[in-house]
C-alpha cells in the first residue's frame, strides 16, 4: 500500500493530538514524530501551528455531517434528531474523553489568537446556520411549534450540546445527553398540541 503523502500525515497526526491533548500541549516536534516525519518538513507544509489548526478545524466541520440536515427526504425534526444522535455516539465511542474539537479550541486559545478564533466562529456558524435551516422546515411543516424562531433555537441548541458534552466529559457519563435528548425532543422540538 502506497504511503500517503507527508502533508496528509502531519495533518492525521495532529489532528489527533488536538483532540485528545490540546492545541498548546501539541507541539510541532510531538505532531511530527507522531507522524512519522522529520520536524523541518512541517514547514513544508504549514507556514505554522497555527495555519495547521485551521486546515484541521475546517476538515472536522466537514466531518460533522452537515449536509444530512437539509436531506429532504428525512422529516426535520428526525433530521436533527438523527444529527445530535451521531454526535452523541462519537462522544460514547470515545469515552466521553475528547469533546468538540471547535468547543475545545473556543475554550482553549480563543483569546489568544484572532486567527483561531475566527476559525471556531466560523465553524459554529455554519453548525448554526444548518441546524436553523433544519428548525425552520419543522416550523414551515408544522412539526415544531410555529412560534420558534428558527435563528434563536440552533443557537440555544449548539449551546446546549456544546454544554452536554463538556458535563458528560467531566462525569464520564450518558446523563447530560439524556438530559439533552428528552428537554430538546420531547418539549422543545415536540408536535405542537392540536
Amino acid at each position: 500500500m502506497a504511503r500517503q503523502s507527508m502533508r496528509e500525515e502531519i495533518v492525521e497526526a495532529a489532528a489527533e493530538r488536538f483532540h485528545t491533548h490540546g492545541y498548546n500541549a501539541a507541539g510541532v516536534k510531538d505532531i511530527t514524530a507522531d507522524a512519522g516525519v522529520p520536524k523541518g518538513s512541517f514547514y513544508n507544509h504549514f507556514a505554522s501551528k497555527e495555519a495547521l489548526a485551521l486546515t484541521i478545524l475546517e476538515r472536522y466541520g466537514a466531518s460533522r455531517r452537515l449536509a444530512e440536515l437539509a436531506d429532504p427526504a428525512v422529516p426535520p425534526v428526525e433530521r436533527l434528531r438523527r444529527h445530535f444522535t451521531f454526535l452523541r455516539d462519537e462522544q460514547q465511542e470515545y469515552g466521553y474523553s475528547r469533546g468538540c474539537l471547535l468547543g475545545n479550541f473556543g475554550a482553549e486559545i480563543a483569546d489568544h489568537s484572532g486567527t483561531l478564533r475566527d476559525g471556531v466562529e466560523h465553524g459554529f456558524d455554519g453548525w448554526s446556520q444548518a441546524l436553523s435551516r433544519a428548525v425552520a422546515d419543522a416550523v414551515r411543516d408544522g412539526s415544531a411549534d410555529p412560534g420558534l424562531d428558527p435563528d434563536d433555537t440552533a443557537l440555544f441548541l449548539l449551546c446546549a450540546w456544546e454544554g452536554a458534552i463538556l458535563t458528560a466529559r467531566a462525569a464520564r457519563s450518558d446523563r447530560p445527553f439524556t438530559v439533552f435528548f428528552a428537554q430538546t425532543f420531547d418539549r422543545l422540538l415536540a408536535a405542537p398540541q392540536r
